[in-house]
């Protein structure tokens, strides 16, 4: 097998074809470990020879980088975190020593907004551009986008790899592809009305997004379920689209089906954590395109199938700035799952549910924000959006306070009196105790008080100091 691969670009599969390689997407797990492991092998040893970084890095492994012999070895390899790749880039800016090619040969650069640390610079050369143009394609082929359905892209073209990546899958799928955007203001609304007039077959945004266009279109009298015409839905950024809750209140909205994909940026094409048309909840891991492992939080041992665990990822097909053993710090369950399309990956079955940094200890209880959302998403009176507010009280225990919205139509009949809307919040404070296993407070908003955003909603509002 050369590598790294080169594939055809006129290939496409017919369109009543399951799989873009149906080889390679349902072939016995342990023959997938062979084609894997031949990949680690060209990765591994091509990032020793052209990469300082890693020479450095691996310097002490107990493994010789340069000859890989089996995935137990490529065990052995130190886990890569973020905060060494900040570092990193640094001391030698600005894309640190990971990069493999001559910085002539850089035909993108993207990267992290840097929101809660020094940005994270990514260069891609056309080569790899083209490789995560086909693994997006083959990834949108298992969520139901065809050759002739027109995709509207509504996320932030920026420095934010997401809304460029799934472009350039559905482009190289040979989708019509409606590059929309979003985040600036009255943009919303325009997409309700291009939507009403392009008809798109599918979306990519975050899952907060969608339901921010669903409640949009309502208050111009547009019905998104009718007056649109979106087949699938396919997510990453937010947790969202593997909340049952969550899901089911976009499906509705549009009469749709929804798809949740999303690994990080850093390891693009992020898409191979994907599920597929036929998966009701969770994702595929596309292990020949993108190795993920679950490791345990502490002791960084692969976990077995049917545990949680932290995702560690490693570039298979990368030249230009490879991620090998990186750290995700996400939360995740994997296992071996029937799935109906055929596909033998290893699954999340329920997405990736939470963040190593944003679970909440409350009282010794591990808080995700995503169970939170699903129990306030499957309440009638729900009215949208909430926040979690965390304080620490007495010096040493943490308090969470739920704030949710409610429907505008309750909220107007509990304003007779301060006590009106009481035993509500009470039936929603006991909800909540029995699905996370703790008491938290509830206070309770009425509709429209929380911002509506056009990218990935932030939540949680830590107060403690």
């Amino acid at each position: 097998m050369p590598w790294p691969p080169r594939y055809d670009p006129a290939y496409v599969p017919p369109g009543e074809a399951e799989h873009w390689d149906s080889h390679l997407e349902s072939m016995a797990p342990e023959d997938r470990d062979a084609v894997v492991l031949e990949k680690i092998q060209g990765q591994v040893r091509y990032a020793w020879e052209r990469s300082g970084f890693y020479r450095e890095f691996w310097r002490d492994a107990p493994v010789d980088p340069s000859n890989i012999r089996s995935l137990e070895e490529f065990e052995q390899l130190p886990i890569l975190t973020k905060e060494e790749v900040r570092r990193e880039q640094e001391e030698y800016p600005p894309y640190g020593r990971f990069l493999c090619v001559p910085p002539d040969q850089v035909y993108r650069i993207h990267g992290t907004s840097g929101t809660t640390g020094r940005p994270t610079v990514f260069g891609i050369s056309r080569g790899d551009w083209e490789r995560i143009g086909e693994a997006h394609a083959r990834i949108l082929w298992a969520a139901g986008v065809r050759p002739g359905d027109t995709v509207m892209v509504a996320a932030v073209f920026s420095l934010y790899v997401g809304s460029w990546g799934a472009l350039v899958g559905a482009e190289r799928l040979g989708a019509a592809c409606f590059p929309f955007g979003a985040g600036t203001p009255g943009q919303t609304e325009r997409a309700v009305e291009w939507a009403q007039m392009v008809k798109p077959a599918a979306l990519y945004a975050t899952p907060s997004y969608a339901l921010y266009l669903a409640e949009t279109a309502r208050e111009m009298g547009v019905d998104p379920r009718s007056d649109f015409a979106f087949r699938l839905m396919f997510f990453s950024g937010e947790p969202g689209a593997s909340v049952p809750t969550t899901r089911q209140a976009i499906e509705d909205a549009f009469g749709c089906y929804v798809v949740d994909q999303g690994s990080m940026a850093e390891m693009t094409p992020w898409m191979t954590n994907g599920g597929c048309r036929h998966l009701e909840r969770g994702m595929h891991l596309w292990q020949d395109i993108v190795y993920t492992q679950l490791m345990d939080a502490e002791s960084h041992e692969v976990v077995p199938m049917g545990a949680e665990g932290v995702p560690v990822y490693t570039h298979l097909e990368r030249e230009s700035q490879p991620m090998i053993r990186y750290w995700s710090g996400d939360i995740a369950r994997w296992d071996m799952i029937d799935c109906p399309c055929g596909r033998t990956y290893p699954t999340l079955p329920l997405g990736i549910y939470g963040r190593a940094d944003d679970m909440l200890i409350i009282r010794g209880q591990n808080v995700f924000p995503s169970r939170v959302e699903d129990v306030l998403r499957g309440w009638d009176e729900f009215g949208g959006e909430f926040r979690l507010v965390v304080e620490r009280e007495r010096g040493y225990l943490d308090r969470l306070t739920v704030q949710t919205e409610v429907s505008a139509q309750v909220w107007a009949a509990g304003e007779g009196g301060p006590q009106a809307l009481e035993s509500l919040r009470a039936q929603v404070g006991d909800t909540l105790r029995r699905a996370l296993g703790v008491g938290v407070s509830v206070e309770l908003k009425p509709e429209g008080e929380f911002e509506r955003t056009q990218v990935k909603a932030r939540r949680v509002i830590d107060l403690r100091s």
